[in-house]
């Protein structure tokens, strides 16, 4: 077991190196230059001061020089120093990392909560009422844009019924500590995880169901049912389990959407997370605050599908020994 891991991680070095090529010419290759907005915005510098800065940050070198010594400080743990901020790129991240997190796992705990029982309720009962009904809502969800989602969950509970805030992490103005603090960020948490958890049911939940339709055709469900077996034992000792692999490797990929789908919500409700400081940093041209965050994202990708592979290993005894 320990060597497949150790030959799993070894895979993702080539491909996080790749990734990493990919990010850098992408962004190296737009138009523009860092401080485009700096001498076109309210601070402006003189141009000899501009080439200074330029020369200064190597942007006038070949790409694969740029991109050598940009690898090189990266491998030490270096991502670079700010252009908007005048600070490292990694305490950037650091202060914002954890706030996306905390919103990309509460979502994907209750889009797994909610989700997957009601795609086994779906899939049990086919084409009942029952059935029909979760089959158009899950359809409306998958149709329904992300950001249409987050701007109606405003417009409902924030503008109409003015039960929570529209936008922020804490309530300006206002030095909370201890437990009204805790209260105060949960209730600012609520409608980005409403829409992030809208968002991703619908296509877990139609999934799901399709997973464990197949593995009811299956001969060995069959023969379960004939030998008397109760149908909560067959449902979920035989059926579920049997699913279980398909359904892992879309919440693998949820997961890594889900992280880096925060872009779009941490937007629309100002939270500060990683996000957020991604649209800023692309808006303000800071590319190593760009390229930083593509890289945190790109690695949040691999890790989950490294977790993949685990949660599979413990699902399935057999990889254990291939």
């Amino acid at each position: 077991m320990s060597k497949y891991f150790l030959k799993r991680i070894f895979t993702m070095i080539p491909v996080f190196i790749g990734l990493s090529i990919i990010i850098f010419t992408l962004i190296n290759i737009a138009p523009g230059d860092p401080y485009t907005n700096i001498v076109e915005g309210e601070i402006s510098i003189s141009a000899s001061d501009k080439e200074d800065a330029l020369k200064s940050i190597g942007y006038y070198d070949s790409m694969h020089v740029k991109y050598g010594k940009w690898i090189g400080k990266v491998i030490k743990g270096d991502l670079g120093t700010s252009i908007r901020y005048n600070e490292p790129v990694s305490d950037i991240i650091q202060r914002r990392i954890k706030n996306t997190f905390l919103l990309s796992m509460i979502t994907l705990i209750l889009t797994t909560i909610i989700a997957i029982p009601l795609g086994i309720i779906s899939a049990v009962k086919p084409y009942s009422k029952t059935d029909k009904i979760l089959t158009i809502l899950a359809f409306i969800g998958i149709s329904i844009p992300g950001f249409f989602v987050a701007l109606l969950v405003v417009k409902i509970f924030a503008v109409n019924l003015k039960w929570f805030p529209i936008s922020g992490m804490s309530s300006l103005g206002k030095n909370l500590t201890g437990f009204s603090k805790f209260c105060d960020v949960g209730k600012h948490m609520i409608l980005p995880i409403l829409s992030m958890t809208i968002i991703e049911i619908a296509s877990l939940m139609r999934y799901t169901r399709s997973a464990m339709m197949d593995v009811f055709s299956e001969n060995y469900i069959k023969t379960a049912r004939a030998k008397g077996l109760g149908e909560k034992l067959v449902v979920y000792k035989h059926a579920f389990r049997n699913a279980l692999i398909p359904i892992i490797t879309l919440l693998s990929m949820s997961l890594g959407y889900i992280f880096t789908g925060t872009i779009l919500i941490e937007t629309i409700f100002v939270w500060p997370g990683m996000g957020t400081l991604f649209y800023q940093s692309i808006a303000n041209r800071d590319y190593p605050v760009v390229m930083g965050c593509a890289l945190i994202f790109s690695a949040s990708i691999l890790i989950a599908n490294l977790l993949s592979d685990f949660i599979y290993s413990i699902v399935d005894p057999r990889i254990r020994f291939k």
